[in-house]
């Protein structure tokens, strides 16, 4: 089987780095916009203008909005530029729009996930929306979400509104704050959780039949509802020593300062943002000295990647030695990571990057992800068998714990002043016992 293109993988991150008065993650506000006289809406200017957002999605989900521009979109249609701007006066007008047509479709699942009476419910018939929904888009009948890497470089009034009143959706789907222990903190961390696993299924899903869509849904449910973990099995991660992470370390393996540096910065503030001065500045490396180990900026995330990659197996090999079971090399496995990011950053470059490289590099580092995820299922499958791990579908298990893992440096602006005791009882621990258990 082919790998998926580009334009599928759908990566998380880029949320927003700037909270309402609520607490609430929203994006940077943005100056008002310039009063113009309204274009009549006739049938074929809607027409024409949604067939302009959908090539405009394509384009910036296999390119970031950075890589997309009016031209690309013009010579995708076969048109003029000066036909697209009739429509849409600047790129980030229409990359705004291509934004908040996902959020409006995200909103109206929320909307009517919202009718039902119990969180359970609730989440349910949000997981069924969804998955419906990306069974019509891989069939053609709807244009896909737009991938949300460069959300925040917009500086778009409207899409942080219909940003924050999604996230604040999905966290009303889970109840209020008086029925969880732990009120709004729990909430929001649960509901970073929900977000994650949305966001990270394009990853997978397009590996799999359209028809076996609302089987994943539910399987994802499952997941999400009831935990991973096996009636009667406790919280027992161990934590890995140094000396640990050292015995499990790969062949060609390491910690470079200037690649934990830059997959800090680059998590932080994104491609554009973490720039070659500031990262060598972190670690008292001239620009100069910085170009001694690293060639150019694609081959630095290239770098960082495989930094990422190999960080992975060593975790996975040092949870392994000092584990008694699947669920506790899991539990290990993640709160390993999880130290490592809230603590100072030196965890996973995260996969929204990739969409600065070129395509033919995403899809080779693509592959790798899966490779990861491939390990990943057979810690669970390990489980599944010693009875730590409760019958659950392996590949849905994995790939919403890969979401988790895939986020989880956002997770301080989810809930501002997160305490790593607070990430790991709200926002990692319902991963293994569940966000809404049945009964």
């Amino acid at each position: 089987m082919a790998v998926p293109p580009a334009a599928r993988v759908f990566f998380a991150s880029g949320h927003s780095r700037v909270k309402d008065q609520t607490g609430d993650p929203t994006l940077p506000p943005a100056a008002p916009p310039l009063m113009t006289t309204p274009r009549p809406i006739t049938r074929k200017y809607a027409e024409r203008q949604s067939a302009l957002v959908a090539s405009a999605i394509r384009l910036i989900n296999r390119r970031g909005v950075s890589g997309m521009t009016l031209a690309d979109v013009a010579a995708e249609m076969g048109q003029s530029p000066k036909v697209i701007a009739y429509y849409f006066k600047k790129k980030d007008d229409l990359a705004a729009e291509c934004f908040l047509q996902g959020l409006r479709r995200l909103n109206s699942f929320v909307a009517a996930a919202a009718l039902e009476a119990a969180p359970r419910d609730r989440l349910a018939a949000l997981l069924a929306a969804y998955f419906d929904f990306k069974r019509r888009a891989e069939l053609g009948e709807m244009e896909e979400l737009t991938s949300p890497n460069d959300i925040r470089a917009l500086n778009s009034a409207p899409v942080s509104a219909a940003y924050a009143d999604f996230f604040r959706g999905i966290r009303s789907l889970l109840g209020d704050d008086d029925s969880l222990p732990g009120g709004r903190v729990r909430r929001n961390a649960n509901a970073h959780l929900v977000i994650a696993a949305l966001h990270w299924t394009p990853v997978w899903l397009p590996w799999i039949y359209p028809e076996d869509y609302a089987r994943a849904g539910k399987r994802v449910f499952d997941v999400l509802s009831g935990g991973i973990a096996a009636p009667g099995q406790a919280w027992a991660p161990r934590r890995l020593s140094p000396l640990a992470l050292e015995a499990g370390k790969v062949a060609g393996g390491g910690d470079e300062p200037f690649l934990v540096a830059a997959t800090r910065l680059i998590n932080q503030q994104g491609y554009h943002g973490a720039s070659v001065e500031k990262i060598a500045a972190s670690i008292n490396l001239t620009k100069g000295a910085f170009y001694h180990h690293i060639d150019n900026k694609d081959d630095l995330i290239v770098a960082c990647f495989m930094r990422s990659f190999d960080l992975y197996r060593r975790l996975i090999a040092a949870a392994e030695a000092v584990s008694g079971n699947g669920l506790q090399h899991l539990q290990t496995l993640t709160l390993a990571l999880l130290e490592r990011e809230l603590s100072d950053g030196s965890g996973l470059l995260r996969a929204s990057a990739l969409t600065t490289l070129p395509e033919p590099l995403q899809t080779e580092l693509t592959g790798l992800h899966y490779r990861i995820g491939f390990r990943l299922g057979a810690i669970i499958s390990d489980g599944i068998i010693d009875g730590s791990i409760r019958p659950v579908d392996p590949v849905a298990a994995t790939q919403v714990l890969m979401g988790l893992i895939n986020t989880v440096d956002e997770l301080p602006y989810y809930v501002q002043g997160v305490t790593l005791d607070q990430a790991v009882e709200h926002y990692v621990r319902p991963y293994f016992e569940g966000l809404a258990p049945a009964g």
